[in-house]
């Protein structure tokens, strides 16, 4: 029996229904598995993370619980560790003759000729008649001539400013090599005084070798006061001790995961304090270990050590110095020990008869043994901030260099930082190794110590830089008795580099309390501050000068600069007019406070710009310290005032625009014509590279 149509189409819709409801089971299953995937994988991420951040924070309090571990481990082998470092030697102080060889940069490079071919090459390609052609051979060497007598004359000046730079290298270098003969004849004269017994020269030799001493870490503090005995072949001193806080407080560091916290765990008191008094005791016997293995002149019977430090008097809030243990040692006696093995304590009261705080860390003192200021005549002192009159000013220019070093050590200390002078050799160019504490501005400094007496050569601070790179330093400063001149610092604008001329040095060791003086007195030249117009030359400019007044829009911060030129070299390094160098040797051109509406300003007196001087190039530059990161997109509507002595203004002088990735700028020079008058040509060419740039166009090393 056959259904009806009806049947048919019901039962289909009936199939239809069926299969949209499996569908959408079968939808909301595989949503459902893609939701339970994706939480699944976020918790296994989450769990991933979380094990991550763990493993992480654990090995991170592992590691500091490890440098915890070494730094104690060294403190408790300082005696050890000591007495396998090598015995000073005087030779150790001599200087190898050995000079910064003649590097004259761009001016050892011929200024390349012209050849007739390059001109006549130009119009090679063109159909012309004989007539043209002639006329066009003409035109082209008379271009050919021109450029061969531009060329010739670029050249006699690279010539002459070679000769000129040969000069100056030749003067330095003899007066270089006869400071390092001088110093190293000196070494010969203090070994003869060494035997004779001279006292001075007895507590020099064994200040230095304290002081160059590699038995002693970084961390340890180096401050002597001497004096030597010759009828009882004694050398006393007071030395400074390592002060409490050296011995880590923390045990170890443990993570939490509860709390996703460090917790420090704290040493045992009666643990720190035996170790800090171990320490004490080390460092005592390494004292007298480092004199002895350096006395290879034989002038010591025995050495009186006393040792000491500075700090706050708990009962009065007032600097204080407390002795905390003292050790006279026989050589005989001490020839005796095998300090790899002994206990450091027990040896030094024991042994040697010596006297040790029982509770060092609160300041239970001692009685000192023989001082140094009880031995009779001078005590020499290195590391205090010691007093004197003007006429006790030692001359930083005769300071032995040693002592020179280990000065400017003792000014970075004075200044709250951590200090010490390097080893005399492989030292990698550094003098002085300093640790700022500040936790922002701080960090790893070395520093390069010049006693030169002539302007330190740019080249110094270009190898100064490379070894804060190479060393990974936060800084470099290098000190001088002497002065900089523009290229010097040219170049170290922008670089984490500081330059500090003797004036400024005598300044800083006066205000720190520490001694020093140039010479007879004289300052030298200082590191002028921008736009101070101080310095030597003349006391002010003529009556007849003009006032260059420069403005722009924009908030880009600009140095504006000037330089006296014969074509495109400048004269001299002293003829570069920027905030380093705030006028030429004649004072012809000058840097001055602007007034408004004008953001910079230079004076000129165009009739005193020397003879050789047919331009004057103005440029401005990004100044790196206020925005590192500017270019020169800012500059716009930028004009020069050309004011009279007076402040009447005379007329404007437009100049370009800056551009988006520049960051100096030619604006224009002044150019000296045949019947006197200086016009102003519109500059415009823009420099990348910045002010660096631009100056090695115009023969000034910054680099």
């Amino acid at each position: 029996m056959s259904r009806r149509p009806g049947g048919l189409i019901g039962d289909w819709a009936e199939a239809q229904r069926r299969q949209q409801q499996t569908q959408v089971i079968q939808q909301r299953e595989a949503e459902r598995r893609l939701l339970a995937y994706e939480r699944d994988r976020q918790r296994t991420q989450e769990r991933d993370a979380n094990r991550s951040h763990r493993q992480y924070r654990e090995a991170e309090a592992l590691r500091r619980t490890a440098q915890i571990d070494a730094e104690v481990d060294a403190l408790r082998g300082l005696l050890v560790a000591g007495c396998r470092t090598p015995a000073f030697r005087i030779s150790a102080l001599a200087r190898p003759e050995q000079l910064e060889p003649f590097n004259p940069g761009a001016l050892a490079h011929p200024v390349p000729m012209p050849r007739l071919d390059q001109f006549q090459q130009q119009s090679s390609g063109w159909t012309l008649g004989s007539g043209h052609r002639a006329q066009a051979e003409r035109e082209a060497h008379a271009r050919y001539t021109e450029a061969w007598q531009a060329a010739s004359a670029a050249e006699a000046q690279r010539q002459q400013q070679l000769a000129a730079y040969r000069q100056q290298y030749d003067r330095w270098a003899a007066e270089q090599l006869a400071g390092v003969r001088a110093h190293n004849s000196g070494l010969t004269e203090l070994a003869a005084a060494l035997r004779t017994g001279d006292a001075e020269a007895a507590v020099e030799y064994f200040s230095a070798a304290l002081y160059a001493s590699t038995a002693w870490p970084e961390a340890l503090p180096r401050q002597v006061a001497a004096a030597y005995d010759p009828a009882a072949r004694q050398l006393v001193l007071d030395w400074e001790l390592p002060g409490y806080a050296v011995v880590p407080e923390a045990s170890a560091v443990q993570y939490l995961p509860s709390t996703d916290q460090d917790k420090v765990k704290p040493r045992r008191v009666t643990e720190r304090r035996a170790l800090y008094r171990d320490l004490l005791a080390q460092s005592m016997l390494l004292v007298v270990r480092e004199l002895y293995a350096a006395d290879e002149f034989g002038v010591l019977d025995s050495v009186v050590v006393n040792g000491f430090v500075d700090c706050h008097d708990p009962a009065t809030g007032r600097e204080a110095r407390f002795f905390l243990s003292t050790v006279p040692a026989e050589r005989s006696a001490f020839a005796g020990l095998r300090l790899e093995q002994v206990s450091a304590v027990d040896c030094l009261v024991s042994g040697l008869g010596g006297q040790l705080s029982g509770r060092p860390d609160q300041l239970t003192a001692v009685r000192p043994g023989r001082r140094p200021d009880e031995v009779g005549g001078g005590v020499v002192s290195h590391g205090g901030q010691g007093g004197g009159s003007d006429e006790d000013e030692p001359d930083l220019f005769a300071m032995d260099p040693i002592a020179f070093e280990n000065l400017v050590a003792e000014l970075f200390r004075a200044m709250g930082m951590e200090a010490v002078t390097t080893q005399r050799s492989g030292d990698g160019g550094v003098d002085v190794e300093a640790l700022d504490p500040a936790p922002i501005r701080g960090g790893r400094i070395v520093v390069q110590v010049k006693r030169y007496r002539n302007t330190v050569p740019p080249t110094a601070v270009r190898d100064l830089y490379g070894t804060v790179q190479d060393k990974g330093a936060n800084k470099g400063v290098l000190v001088t008795t002497a002065s900089f001149g523009p290229g010097s610092y040219t170049f170290a604008n922008g670089k984490p580099l500081e330059l500090v001329p003797g004036a400024d040095l005598v300044e800083l060791l006066h205000q720190y309390g520490l001694r020093g003086r140039l010479g007879g007195g004289a300052p030298a030249q200082r590191g002028p501050e921008p736009g101070s117009g101080s310095g030597s030359g003349p006391a002010a400019p003529s009556a007849d000068h003009n006032v260059l007044g420069m403005s722009w829009s924009g908030s880009v911060a600009l140095d504006v600069c000037a330089l006296v030129c014969t074509g495109n070299r400048v004269l001299s390094e002293e003829h570069f007019v920027f905030y380093n160098n705030p006028r030429t040797p004649d004072g012809s051109v000058r840097a001055r406070a602007h007034a408004e509406p004008d953001k910079a300003a230079l004076e000129v007196s165009f009739d005193a710009l020397p003879e050789a001087a047919d331009r004057l190039v103005l440029v401005a530059a990004i100044n790196p310290d206020v925005d590192p990161h500017a270019d020169l997109a800012g500059f716009t509507d930028a004009h020069i005032r050309l004011l009279s002595a007076g402040g009447e203004e005379l007329g404007r002088l437009e100049v370009s625009d800056g551009r988006a990735g520049e960051t100096a700028l030619v604006l224009g020079s002044f150019r000296h014509r045949s019947n006197g008058d200086w016009d102003f040509v519109i500059g415009g060419k823009g420099y990348r590279g910045g002010l660096e740039d631009l100056l090695g166009e115009y023969g000034v090393e910054v680099a």
